[in-house]
């Protein structure tokens, strides 16, 4: 049984997958430092926050509804990627 959400695969990859967008994010136009790349980086660090505060969570529902915000967050992270590769900040 697993006892903290750091055992949890998906926190764990969620991780590596922030440390990917801040990586790329150092692409970025200087003048996209408060703009796009800082849209992106916050959404980025809210999936494995929702992740591990839903786990703490008393309820199960509860846990399901952070699991849904940290998805919310991943396509968010997606659009601002869309929207980067348009701008030409990254080549797909």
């Amino acid at each position: 049984m697993i006892k903290n959400y750091r055992e949890l695969i998906v926190w764990q990859k969620s991780i590596d997958f922030v440390k990917q967008c801040y990586e790329l994010t150092k692409l970025f136009p200087r003048s996209e430092r408060y703009g796009l790349c800082s849209q992106l980086q916050r959404a980025a660090v809210s999936v494995p926050a929702n992740i591990a505060e839903g786990f703490h969570r008393q309820y199960t529902k509860e846990y399901i509804q952070f699991l849904s915000i940290a998805k919310g967050s991943l396509a968010e992270v997606e659009t601002y990627f869309a929207i980067s590769e348009k701008l030409n900040f990254i080549i797909p």
